[in-house]
């Protein structure tokens, strides 16, 4: 069973512990830290299924489910929270809200997993047609392990492949070389933030006109990349 689940953790380390974990049991993962990107996120890939940390910023857990659960049945994504209180009330205000599951921390990345997969074979496991996301004109689809540029196929690399995933999911956005580390990583863990310039010069020669001259994969002077929303 392969799933695209999406991780809404404000903590990096514990979130980069729960991507690797899922990577290692055949599932693709994005990653946010705070909750309107949670939504904004959700909306744009429907994933497969939520992984709901509470005491997210910006909005909280029981709000970024609150607001999911209220848009009339449009995204109907199963959701795991996750939290530090263990407190009867919070457990039945999620449960009330709408999520699957409910683990507090702390926790093993093992019952984590087990959560997940039980609460994926109940909801009907992943669905044989993911979500395409799609960003100047480059097509990533999570759930095939495919990409797409103006409707052709490219060959990529697993890491350049987690690289553009998170690059399409939020056009616009900047990342820095970090981040985009943070993203290769179960792939290439030798990959230093010098590395990740090779990927995207290397992805730049797959899905430019002109590399030397990119219209798509951005240089952010100074910051990072971006992927353009826009061609």
């Amino acid at each position: 069973m392969c799933a695209h689940v999406l991780v809404a953790e404000d903590d990096e380390k514990q979130a980069e512990l729960i991507r690797r974990s899922l990577l290692a049991e055949g599932h693709t993962a994005t990653v946010v830290h705070d909750g309107e990107a949670a939504l904004a996120t959700a909306r744009r890939l429907r994933p497969d299924l939520l992984v709901l940390d509470l005491m997210l910023p910006v909005l909280d857990g029981f709000g970024v489910c609150r607001e999911l659960r209220g848009e009339d049945g449009e995204l109907e994504v199963p959701v795991v929270m996750l939290t530090a209180r263990s407190g009867e009330d919070d457990l039945l205000l999620g449960l009330d809200l709408g999520a699957d599951d409910y683990l507090t921390k702390p926790y093993s990345p093992r019952e984590l997993m087990a959560r997940i997969r039980t609460v994926l074979r109940r909801s009907g496991g992943a669905r044989d047609a993911g979500p395409v996301v799609r960003a100047a004109g480059i097509g990533v689809d999570p759930v095939r392990h495919e990409v797409r540029c103006d409707g052709v196929p490219v060959d990529v690399t697993p890491a350049e492949f987690q690289i553009l995933l998170a690059m399409a999911a939020e056009p616009e956005r900047v990342f820095t070389r970090r981040q985009l580390l943070h993203c290769t990583r179960g792939f290439d863990r030798s990959s230093t933030e010098r590395a990740v310039d090779v990927h995207i010069m290397n992805l730049r020669r797959k899905i430019e006109a002109d590399p030397r001259r990119p219209v798509r994969l951005l240089t952010v002077f100074g910051v990072g990349y971006k992927l353009s929303g826009r061609l």
